[in-house]
């Protein structure tokens, strides 16, 4: 059988700012795949800083080749970071969330999305105003969640194990701001049984 395709989309979440490659969610998840016998390429779209809108000028420049066995979608921490309007976000969100089925072969089944991390728990957030943080990124995921659910694709929550970084400083990565590769590995935890359950299913219908 050949190896699954993994599209992961996003921004300095999923290219794994300040780690390793190793240490990315998404190669994190391919390791634990192999270990459960499911090979699997990745291919990451994401950069530092990007914003839904600057997601989809990166995928327009991108060699993309569906269909994909499983895409992630993880975005919108930097469009709540420079102020931008929520409903903006939730067109933009909407937009990318329908171009991921689309590359997931019109199969919604294959398609997961993360909430967005809490940022402002984090020493970097110490110079800003973290209530209002925590309140705008909740408000985010209130978008994206019910997008996510009105599609059916998976939806899973990395915002609370992002909070735990209030007591568990390993978890921020040496530039004071973002996962470490121990925070990632809880989202892989978190992750691996959808998509070892998506996987398995996609194989079967290769037969």
């Amino acid at each position: 059988m050949p190896a699954c395709r993994y599209l992961a989309l996003g921004d300095s979440y999923t290219i794994g700012e300040s780690v390793s490659a190793e240490e990315r969610w998404p190669n994190q998840l391919s390791k634990h795949l192999a270990a459960n016998h499911i090979q699997i390429e990745v291919k990451i779209i994401a950069r530092t800083g990007w914003t839904t809108s600057e997601l989809w000028q990166g995928l327009q420049i991108s060699d993309i080749r569906p269909p994909y066995d499983l895409v992630s979608l993880l975005i919108g921490v930097n469009n709540q970071y420079r102020g931008y309007d929520r409903d903006e976000y939730r067109d933009q969100f909407n937009f990318l969330l329908k171009k991921s089925i689309e590359y997931a072969d019109g199969n919604a089944n294959r398609v997961v999305v993360l909430s967005l991390p809490d940022w402002g728990v984090t020493p970097f957030s110490a110079s800003h105003d973290r209530a209002r943080i925590t309140k705008e990124i909740d408000e985010f995921n209130l978008v994206n969640r019910e997008l996510s659910e009105g599609a059916a694709v998976h939806y899973v929550d990395v915002t609370s194990i992002s909070r735990e970084a209030i007591r568990d400083a390993a978890l921020i990565a040496s530039d004071g701001l973002h996962p470490s590769g121990k925070m990632y590995a809880l989202w892989v935890e978190k992750t691996l049984p959808i998509v070892k359950e998506i996987l398995i299913s996609s194989n079967k219908e290769k037969r």
